[in-house]
C-alpha cells in the first residue's frame, strides 16, 4: 500500500516555473515507478511524465518536452516535477500516480493516486 501527496501547485505568470512534490507513505516506494497525470476542466487525464524505479529511465509527454522534468529522491520517497516557462495551456489539476514494476504512459497501469494539486498558469 502507498500513499500519495501532491504539493507545490499554485498561481504563475505563463513563462514561470512550479516545481511540484509528489510524497509516499508506505513500504517500498522504491520499488514503484510513477508517473504525473494533469487534468483540465472538461477535458479527460492526460500523461505529463514518468520515472522509472531506479530514475534512470524518463519519459515526457510531447507538449511537455524541453520544458518539465521529473525526478526522484528514494531516500526521501518523494518524486519532483520541475515546471519551467509555463503556459497558459498547462493549467490543469496534476497528480501523481504509482506503479508496481515499469513505468507507463497509461492511466491504468497505475494502481495509488494522489489527490492532485492545482496548477494555474495566467497569460
Amino acid at each position: 500500500q502507498v500513499q500519495l501527496v501532491e504539493s507545490g501547485g499554485g498561481l504563475v505568470q505563463a513563462g514561470g516555473s512550479l516545481r511540484l512534490a509528489c510524497a509516499a507513505s508506505g513500504r517500498s516506494f522504491s520499488t514503484y515507478a510513477v508517473g504525473w497525470f494533469r487534468q483540465a476542466p472538461g477535458k479527460e487525464r492526460e500523461f505529463v511524465a514518468a520515472i522509472s524505479v531506479s530514475g534512470r529511465g524518463t519519459d515526457y509527454a510531447d507538449s511537455v518536452k524541453g520544458r518539465f522534468t521529473i525526478s526522484r529522491d528514494n531516500a526521501e520517497n518523494t518524486v519532483y516535477l520541475q515546471m519551467n516557462y509555463l503556459k497558459p495551456e498547462d493549467t490543469a489539476v496534476y497528480f501523481c500516480a504509482a506503479t508496481w514494476g515499469i513505468y507507463s504512459k497509461t492511466i491504468s497501469r497505475y494502481t495509488y493516486w494522489g489527490q492532485g494539486t492545482q496548477v494555474t498558469v495566467s497569460s
